[in-house]
């Protein structure tokens, strides 16, 4: 059994439930002693801008700020789909401290040993 852990996101403030349970579920695999990765595709480049996680929550009232900041501070990684954020005009300089642009090679790379996690 390995002991990686990536967890990939699609959706950001578009389904703040959904978005915060992955973040939520980055934090309990960190917790579990997992070498996580979050890993941000499609929408969900938006939550590693700077500022717009702040009021992201999911309906059980967890909140997507408190739990990546859990993540920065225990250098998690947060990759983020580099194409997916220069169609959604993200660049790396708008991004939350602990995350950077990432493209889908590091993905599948990470993927191949490793447990994953899609939402």
């Amino acid at each position: 059994m390995t002991e990686n852990v990536v967890i990939t996101l699609a959706c950001g403030t578009n389904n703040p439930n959904r978005a915060t349970r992955a973040v939520h579920l980055a934090t309990v695999a960190h917790k579990e002693g997992k070498n996580v990765t979050l890993f941000l595709l499609d929408e969900a480049v938006y939550i590693a801008k700077e500022g717009l996680a702040l009021n992201l929550r999911a309906a059980t009232g967890d909140a997507a700020d408190d739990l990546i900041a859990y993540l920065q501070a225990h250098n998690v990684p947060i990759l983020v789909c580099t194409p997916c954020a220069n169609a959604r005009r993200v660049a790396e300089a708008d991004l939350i401290e602990g995350a950077r642009m990432a493209k889908a090679s590091e993905l599948i790379h990470l993927a191949c040993d490793a447990a994953v996690i899609s939402l």
